[in-house]
Parts: structure tokens; sequence; C-alpha cells
């Protein structure tokens, strides 16, 4: 939608602290629960909550048990910012 891409996920665990210079990125708790870690505070998200992380704003999403998730952030947006790593999956990656 409008360069914009919606993106179903499962997360667990950590993930890293990354940001995205370019784009807001917002999130939706489809099931379960998670928490996004930023500078100065913890968000904590149940299933229905929406937050949206600000264009720029370091952030670290996790989840202690499984929950589904849905993104909604710039099409092209790179899942670990601009850092590489094990974690990074390449984007319009169908599974």
């Amino acid at each position: 939608m409008n360069d914009y891409q919606f993106k179903i996920a499962k997360i667990k665990g950590e993930f890293i602290w990354h940001n995205h210079r370019d784009t807001d990125e917002a999130f939706i708790v489809v099931e379960g629960s998670m928490k996004i870690a930023l500078n100065d505070r913890t968000i904590n998200l149940s299933e229905g909550d929406l937050y949206v992380v600000p264009k720029g704003e370091e952030h670290k999403p996790f989840a202690d048990k499984e929950c589904k998730i849905m993104l909604v952030e710039l099409r092209g947006t790179q899942n670990t910012g601009q850092k590489t790593n094990r974690l990074t999956v390449e984007n319009n990656q169908w599974i």
C-alpha cells in the first residue's frame, strides 16, 4: 500500500538493537505478547496492541514466548536496520 508492506512474522527471544533511519515501524500483536526496549523505557504489548517506533529511534523487540506480529514499514526496509547479521532476513521473502 503506497510503498508500504504489511509483514507477518513470528518472534521469540532476543533481537538486536537497531533503527530505521528512513521510516517509522509499526508493530501490531496478532497473538501473544512482546516487548520493545527503547533507550529510556520498555513498551509492553499484548494481543491487539499497536506501537509505532519513530524513524531513527533505537529499539530492540523481543518476546519470552512465541509471538505472532504484523509489521508495517516502508518497502525495502531491512529488519535489522543498517546492521547485517544472522538475524537479517531477505526482504520480500515468502515463507
